[in-house]
């Protein structure tokens, strides 16, 4: 929060959110409310431009299965990662989730050129 002052300048014209976590410290979870309803609803952004990632440090006994967010956090995309055991699954999200990006920014492309030419 010390750089809240850069924030508009960091939200000005983006397509996306990413949220990185850390799932075992409590306090993270209390934090990515915030950056939600900051970069997120204050956009304002879709849901689905919002990806949520619980990243578990190595060697960590992450629980990927229980971890229960709050409304309206718990209808966004969350992915668990961890880097050392499944890098590729990580990969093909982050993938997933850029190609949507681009779709929506495509489709608002579109639909502002027909505007012009109306």
């Amino acid at each position: 929060s010390r750089f809240e002052t850069c924030w508009p300048a960091l939200m000005k014209d983006s397509h996306g959110v990413i949220i990185i976590f850390n799932p075992e410290l409590p306090s993270h979870l209390k934090e990515i409310e915030m950056w939600y309803s900051c970069f997120v609803q204050q956009q304002p952004l879709l849901d689905s431009q919002c990806l949520l990632v619980a990243h578990h440090k190595p060697g960590s006994a992450g629980d990927t299965e229980n971890l229960s967010l709050a409304y309206p956090l718990n209808k966004l995309k969350l992915i668990h990662s961890n880097l050392e055991e499944d890098p590729e699954d990580v990969r093909m999200e982050f993938i997933k989730y850029f190609r949507s990006i681009v779709t929506i920014i495509n489709e608002s492309r579109e639909k502002e050129e027909m505007s012009i030419i109306s």
